[in-house]
């Protein structure tokens, strides 16, 4: 039976180059890319912090 493995990576700086590393390092790895959550400030446009998040197929024994 194969069930669902979820990663979460959390990224303190944002930007275009830190996003790109860790899903191409992450997906390298066997991982499938599944979407990023932001964490915002409120006072800035720019997000204080991002959530990578990952599956994989994991098979059960």
């Amino acid at each position: 039976m194969e069930s669902l493995e979820y990663k979460v990576v959390e990224l303190s700086v944002v930007t275009d180059e830190d996003l790109t590393e860790v899903i191409n390092k992450t997906v390298a790895k066997g991982w499938v890319f599944d979407g990023i959550n932001f964490a915002m400030r409120d006072a800035s446009k720019r997000p204080a912090m991002a959530f990578v998040i990952f599956t994989k197929k994991n098979k059960d024994n």
